[in-house]
């Protein structure tokens, strides 16, 4: 009989339920993790309920397994692969490119046009008992980087990517638009980064969650900031934020967009040339993981507080309906051991 482990499986929009599919074997330079924390996320959810814009371009298709913010510990290895990985605490890419490729072979295998997505397209998720990922896909954790933090990596790496793109430092102010868990994170990279960062959100759940992090200033949509920043980071999914967050970036100044909005956004590119801005766009985790993990182990970001819930992998279902409670701005984890 084949080994069987348990996974979640989003059947169609609106479905899903664990069920008992075959235990992965590495291929030659792939390795097997038994997974220990899997994070819910807003592409979760949308994958639940079908609304991702890759079902409409045939990207994500049903069914599919889940989860690609992830940690756990390398339980068997492939051909070719290294054999110091196997016991390993790690987590790993979700932007898995051909390799080959000429984006590929220039770093850039995040936005490789032949990439699968872990959990979102085409490579089955972590939200199971045990993932395959390619070994090159790996990132080592340290002992000062626990699960819950460990898990959080993956957007983690995010929002070091935006901050980094909105070129936080001393004597910048930059302001994030959206305190989720990737803004959040920005708060707290750009903070110590050396900037004066304030937060812009729909209302004031999230206010000492963000201070904690390092916000000097939270305003809500009802009383917006009438000053301008040298940055402005969009991370919600809302389609009127990006025109409206131009007209808060200083004259010289950037603005950086990570959220994606069900539908499209617009902004008016004379604004964006008069003011001789720069808009940067932001796809993905992978050359913020690695920054994030060492922000994450010597302590100069502590993450845990955005994972206060955590549960066992038979309530995923029930989480990426929204059926489990989490405090404002925090994050559901599943842990499939417990």
């Amino acid at each position: 009989m084949t080994d069987a482990m348990r996974a979640l499986v989003i059947e169609g929009a609106g479905s899903a339920r664990v069920q008992a599919v075959d235990v992965p074997v590495p291929a030659a330079g792939q390795v097997v993790v038994d997974v220990h924390r899997v994070g819910i996320c807003g592409t979760d959810a949308e994958l639940f309920t079908g609304e991702l814009p890759y079902f409409a371009q045939g990207k994500s298709r049903f069914p599919l397994r889940p989860g690609h913010e992830w940690c756990g510990v390398v339980s068997a290895v492939g051909a070719g692969v290294d054999e110091a990985w196997y016991g390993a605490r790690v987590t790993g890419d979700t932007m898995l490119g051909c390799g080959s490729c000429r984006r590929c072979r220039a770093g850039n295998g995040h936005v490789c046009a032949d990439r699968h997505e872990l959990g979102i397209t085409g490579w089955p998720g972590a939200l199971a008992d045990k993932v395959l990922v390619p070994a090159a896909s790996l990132h080592a954790l340290p002992d000062t980087v626990d699960d819950r933090a460990g898990a959080l990596v993956e957007p983690g790496g995010n929002a070091y990517r935006a901050v980094a793109a909105a070129q936080a430092g001393p004597g910048r102010r930059v302001l994030v638009c959206g305190p989720g868990t990737i803004g959040l994170l920005a708060v707290a990279f750009a903070s110590v980064a050396g900037a004066e960062v304030h937060v812009l959100a729909l209302d004031s759940r999230r206010r000492e969650l963000a201070g904690k992090l390092g916000a000097r200033r939270y305003w809500m949509a009802t009383d917006p900031p009438r000053d301008t920043y040298d940055a402005v980071i969009d991370c919600t999914g809302d389609e009127d934020v990006p025109s409206a967050a131009l007209a808060l970036v200083d004259p010289g100044g950037r603005m950086v967009c990570i959220g994606l909005s069900p539908r499209p956004s617009h902004i008016d590119t004379r604004d964006l040339t008069l003011g001789d801005m720069t808009a940067v766009g932001i796809l993905g985790a992978s050359a913020g993981l690695a920054p994030a993990i060492a922000h994450y182990g010597d302590g100069r970001v502590a993450p845990g507080d955005l994972a206060a819930v955590v549960v066992g992998l038979d309530q995923a279902a029930a989480a990426l309906a929204g059926h489990v409670d989490a405090e404002p701005g925090t994050k559901i984890h599943i842990d499939p051991r417990l």
